[in-house]
């Protein structure tokens, strides 16, 4: 399990926004640009074979003891439906835990694998809602080949 940021407006990365031009030419004036203040915080519960649970925060609420409870609940269910020969030998869990050594966030899994083709498809792109931030992220978790958890 691992969390990361979805933003209405995540800047284009310098690789996007390159342009060709003639040695001779004026090079373009790039403006700093910041991310917008609109974020959606995205949990997502995965393992080996597929992504199991994808819950969004809705806006206004805070990841809290209840809310978080009721997070494992829906991944518990979800986990006697599609992986029951899993729950019968036991559940591993692992969840992207605060830093203490020798562990490091540059070895998360979904910081390597889960993300960053996920963010590399929203960069650049304006959202106006939520909701429209979700749907983006929606339609490239679902467009994955089925090997694409491992």
């Amino acid at each position: 399990m691992d969390e990361t940021w979805l933003y209405h407006y995540d800047p284009e990365t310098k690789q996007q926004s390159m342009e060709w031009w003639h040695s001779s030419s004026p090079r373009p004036k790039k403006f700093q640009v910041q991310k917008s203040a609109g974020k959606v915080l995205t949990s997502i519960f995965w393992d080996q074979d597929s992504i199991l649970l994808i819950d969004y925060l809705p806006k206004g609420q805070t990841i809290n003891a209840e809310y978080y409870s009721s997070l494992l609940v829906q991944l518990k269910d979800i986990l006697k439906e599609k992986c029951r020969r899993k729950v019968t030998k036991g559940v591993l869990f692992f969840h992207n835990a605060p830093a203490h050594p020798p562990y490091s966030l540059d070895l998360a899994p979904s910081d390597y694998h889960l993300f960053p083709g996920l963010k590399k498809q929203l960069k650049g792109r304006h959202f106006l809602s939520d909701t429209e931030d979700i749907a983006a992220a929606e339609t490239w978790w679902n467009g994955q080949p089925s090997e694409f958890c491992f």
